[in-house]
């Protein structure tokens, strides 16, 4: 690194912060999943494909009839069967 720079007033972290409403999480894809997702945006002409990703998210979660609590409820129950 040359010594003309100076990065005694450096800070960690991001250059810009993140939207209010928004959380930086860690998630693991299927390769294919995340390609369908990616050609999508490709073919609509571009954007983001996390954008798309949260808004198919939100479709899935205002069609779901059964509350959150009893699938899970539903699950635990399945599994402590087994």
């Amino acid at each position: 690194m040359k010594k003309e720079y100076d990065f005694s007033q450096g800070k960690r972290g991001p250059v810009s912060a993140p939207p209010a409403n928004k959380t930086r999480i860690t998630i693991r894809l299927d390769n294919d999943i995340l390609a369908w997702f990616k050609i999508k945006v490709h073919d609509s002409g571009g954007g983001s494909y996390q954008t798309m990703i949260n808004e198919a998210s939100r479709q899935y979660i205002s069609t779901e009839k059964e509350p959150i609590e009893n699938i899970l409820r539903r699950v635990i129950r399945e599994e402590l069967r087994t």
